[in-house]
């Protein structure tokens, strides 16, 4: 399977293209310094560009199975990376073709009745002091809903560097009850195997130890 990941530089990114080489896929990896990722295998491609440039990434869009999106923010100024990114890349697959995508949204930028109290109240914190990240991650998912293509918005809770455990609970646009954490290593997982799964196409997922 040919697969381009955007947002690779991170530490979620760089799960997705290292599990996927190892599973044996070739994998385009667009990022804005790709040598950071000090990664190298015969079936990566690492492509220089920002994705809040469309011509500097467009054409390798091209003849990819399937898009996934780790974009993150690291400052105030970086939260349009999700949706001018992501439209940019949308439109990308709407010219050619490409109907696949996951990307990577935030269990808190709603408030899931499912978790405690002390959760509910962590979670609307969050909300007010990240709250223009937050409405451009909701903007993200609007623009996705309002598109054709077979997406999926994935929403991880809290993520973590612990290792692979290749096990975890997830819920189909459904509120997760205790969706406190999961490892970044098992958020790549989660994504890589569900690329084919149709139960998940233009849907919202939760996802949690």
């Amino acid at each position: 399977m040919n697969i381009i990941v955007f947002g690779s530089t991170g530490g979620t990114g760089r799960q997705i293209i290292q599990q996927a080489l190892d599973t044996g896929h070739s994998v385009t990896a667009v990022a804005r310094n790709p040598a950071t990722l000090n990664v190298q295998h015969p079936r990566l491609r690492l492509v220089k560009a920002d994705v809040l440039q469309l011509p500097e990434f467009e054409q390798v869009v091209q003849n990819q199975d399937v898009v996934l999106s780790a974009l993150g923010w690291r400052s105030k100024k970086d939260v349009f990376v999700y949706s001018q990114g992501v439209g940019n890349i949308v439109a990308a697959m709407e010219k050619y073709g490409v109907r696949r995508i996951l990307c990577v949204s935030a269990a808190a930028v709603q408030t899931n009745p499912k978790l405690s109290f002390i959760f509910r109240v962590a979670t609307k914190l969050l909300q007010r002091i990240f709250k223009s990240a937050y409405a451009n991650i909701l903007s993200m998912e609007n623009l996705l809903q309002s598109s054709e293509l077979d997406w999926t918005v994935v929403r991880p809770p809290r993520l973590t560097n612990a290792a692979l455990k290749g096990k975890y609970r997830f819920s189909i646009n459904e509120w997760l009850a205790r969706c406190h954490f999961i490892s970044r290593a098992d958020l790549a997982h989660f994504m890589l195997h569900h690329v084919s799964d149709r139960n998940s196409f233009q849907s919202i997922v939760e996802v949690a130890y």
